[in-house]
């Protein structure tokens, strides 16, 4: 598929066009220079022609902010992807020097540029729009991405030098969010997965605010990455952007098939982790726990078992979840890792013969029964999985509502030990007969 890059300094609207195109609130959009900080694919199509299109971060050069270094890489990174480019600039504010800077940059480009005049929504800027001449990219069109004037003609224009593409299947490969507090070494994870610098990497705890896909197909395994904004506590998010942020790597948790929940080992398994790791179980996600930085713990002979035993103790009752000590920074076990998540997706992605639940669970419930309750006695007749997108059971009896959750427990883990649903959340029902 084509692609499109949008480039140009910070806050000029291009997340807002962005969103606009893909008729999507997918980038985060504010009056803050700098929102947008890594790359954002979105996919739009227009006279019947799809594309993909990136989002960057605004171009600066010169500037002693860390992260611009950074973004000015991912910037050059997406004009090299892109067929065609979009260099946004601000009518309000008319030619500026990092506005030059990336004019500069461009023409050396031999890809088709479109000069994009924004912010033009009265007669008086579409005078001072002429100004954009003397940037050197020829002809410019003026639009505005706030309320969508002129995006029309702008995307005539572009469709027409895209190459055709065949259709493409939609999309439906597995989602695998990766989770976890700010820090953790999220987006290192995903870099050193994919070999390329995709995301932009610092110390600074908060530096990816989006949720950013990423399409994985290496070593027989393929399947859609998230990459995901750090969780803080509610008291701690204070800016708006970051409660946006905070809210869509929710939100990417609620549409992951698993979440892949990476902690620090060197601050531990914490209640902020913990709050993560149950708001993915009552998603009834697939969930792997990554252990990183655990080049940095001081190890004694079970140092390992001891911390995966804490682990486990703050999971309870849910302990059935892998756990996988990595370090991103020397790339030890992340193949291991990926591996694991595949395997937790197969588990949440399997379906029992009903015959065979009821050949082995039976025999197994006649042996240890429900306990009686007032009396009555509690007699199992059948069971089956439900069709569900993530395991769920049900169990016919003749009276389901004196069954305890203590014996619910009881089956939970039968079903896990005869047929490993290892990482994944299980539902059990008591049905009348």
């Amino acid at each position: 598929m084509s692609i499109v890059a949008i480039v140009g300094r910070p806050n000029v609207g291009k997340s807002t066009l962005f969103n606009r195109m893909i008729q999507r609130r997918e980038a985060i959009t504010d009056s803050v220079s700098g929102v947008t900080r890594d790359r954002h694919y979105g996919r739009s199509d227009w006279n019947g022609k799809e594309f993909s299109l990136i989002d960057t971060g605004g171009y600066v050069v010169g500037s002693d902010d860390i992260f611009e270094e950074e973004i000015d890489q991912q910037v050059e990174l997406a004009i090299d992807e892109a067929d065609a480019i979009l260099f946004m600039v601000n009518a309000e504010e008319g030619i500026t020097p990092m506005d030059e800077d990336v004019a500069t940059l461009l023409r050396k480009v031999t890809k088709p540029v479109f000069l994009v005049v924004n912010k033009v929504d009265n007669n008086q800027r579409e005078q001072d729009a002429y100004e954009f001449y003397n940037l050197g990219l020829g002809e410019y069109y003026s639009i505005s991405s706030m309320n969508g004037s002129g995006t029309g003609d702008l995307l005539d224009e572009v469709v027409k030098i895209l190459p055709d593409t065949e259709e493409e299947k939609v999309d439906d490969l597995p989602r695998f969010a990766v989770v976890g507090r700010p820090n953790a070494g999220k987006s290192s994870f995903i870099n050193a997965l994919i070999g390329e610098e995709r995301y932009i990497v610092t110390d600074i705890a908060g530096t990816t605010r989006d949720s950013i896909d990423t399409k994985y197909n290496r070593f027989g395994f393929e399947f859609n990455l998230v990459d995901t904004a750090g969780i803080r506590r509610k008291k701690k998010v204070r800016e708006d952007l970051e409660f946006y942020s905070v809210m869509r790597s929710v939100r990417a948790i609620e549409h992951a098939d698993v979440c892949i929940l990476m902690l620090d080992a060197t601050r531990g398994f914490d209640g902020q982790v913990q709050n993560i790791f149950w708001l993915a179980e009552r998603n009834r996600k697939g969930i792997v726990v990554l252990v990183n930085k655990w080049d940095l713990v001081d190890k004694e002979t079970n140092t390992a078992k001891e911390y995966e035993a804490m682990i486990r103790k703050e999971m309870e009752p849910f302990t059935d979840v892998p756990i996988v000590f990595i370090s991103v920074m020397n790339k030890q076990r992340i193949h291991k890792a990926i591996e694991t998540a595949v395997a937790v997706y197969k588990n949440r992605s399997k379906k029992i013969k009903t015959s065979q639940l009821n050949e082995v669970l039976l025999p197994l419930i006649e042996n240890y029964p429900p306990p009686s309750l007032k009396g009555k006695f509690v007699k199992i007749k059948f069971i089956t999985q439900l069709p569900t997108p993530q395991p769920q059971f049900a169990f016919f009896c003749n009276l389901p509502q004196y069954v305890r959750d203590s014996y619910k427990r009881y089956l939970e883990n039968q079903l896990r030990k005869h047929f490993d649903f290892n990482g994944v959340p299980i539902s059990v029902y008591m049905r009348k007969k």
